[in-house]
């Protein structure tokens, strides 16, 4: 237990790192934007306390936020994709459940389940952040190509990062 959350503080910080010295400064025309760092939130067991979702998802976004200038823009953002996480989560369920302690990962659950359950978070997190981020509807099907175009890019990054984790998970050490 202790190893394995160690090994996800790692894997957070990573992440978080990458976030704020990466990929908050890649902006492809003004349409995309990846913030990957949800990922934290998407790879976190399934059989976690809600409570637990919903502090590691507010204290990511809050980081993310005093390293952006963004105040509450991140936190809001992954604090409604930590909260929605579990009703997604019993709504795309396999039909055998979720076995306890595993991982929510392309390995355990398929690419179709795990490509459905990053798109629905992903796009429920970046619609909160860039509707905030402009907090009005002037301009309304812009941010909706925003919100559009960086949850393919997102989603794509993550699958991407799954792919690596899968690969380095199956090579013999």
């Amino acid at each position: 237990m202790i190893n394995r959350v160690t090994k996800f503080g790692l894997f957070s910080l990573i992440i978080i790192l990458l976030q704020i010295l990466l990929f908050n400064n890649i902006q492809f025309s003004g349409y995309v934007n990846p913030y990957v760092y949800i990922i934290i939130i998407l790879l976190m067991p399934a059989d976690i306390q809600a409570w637990v979702v919903l502090l590691v998802a507010f204290a990511t976004g809050l980081i993310v936020d005093f390293s952006s200038g963004t105040p509450g823009m991140h936190a809001s953002a992954t604090l409604a994709a930590g909260f929605s996480r579990h009703h997604v989560l019993r709504l795309i369920a396999p039909r055998e459940g979720y076995e306890p302690g595993s991982e929510l990962s392309m390995t355990n659950y398929g690419i179709y389940w795990f490509l459905l359950y990053t798109s629905i978070i992903v796009l429920i997190h970046h619609t909160i952040l860039f509707f905030i981020e402009v907090f009005r509807f002037d301009g309304f099907f812009r941010t909706v190509l925003r919100i559009l175009l960086s949850t393919l890019f997102t989603a794509g990054f993550v699958l991407i990062a799954e792919f690596y984790r899968k690969k380095r998970k199956q090579s013999p050490r």
